[in-house]
């Protein structure tokens, strides 16, 4: 049993990915203070003119998109890294491994 823990801990790929994670969680903590932002100018856009902005839709829906992609990665449910690492859209795309 010692042994499996001491050559896990010996793992570079698994300092690696956490070395990455938390790279990703400081990058999700800015992403989710960015969506509020944005939620404020909609709700702003929407009191101001009666309807919502598209371009700030499609903004707030790319921003949850890419919160989605870090949260799979921090989560191990995906190998694949976020953007600046993939395609700022590949969470569409991605494969998870079913269980």
């Amino acid at each position: 049993m010692d042994e499996q823990i001491n050559y896990n801990l010996t793992q570079l790929g698994t300092w690696k990915r956490i070395f990455f994670m938390l790279i990703f969680t400081a990058i999700g903590s800015l992403v989710r203070m960015t969506l509020w932002f944005v939620i404020l100018l909609q709700v702003a856009s929407t009191l101001l003119t009666g309807k919502t902005n598209p371009n700030i839709l499609n903004f707030g829906r790319s921003l949850s998109v890419y919160t989605y992609h870090i949260l799979l990665f921090l989560t191990f449910n995906t190998e694949t890294k976020p953007f600046p690492f993939s395609d700022w859209n590949m969470t569409a795309e991605l494969q998870l491994p079913k269980e």
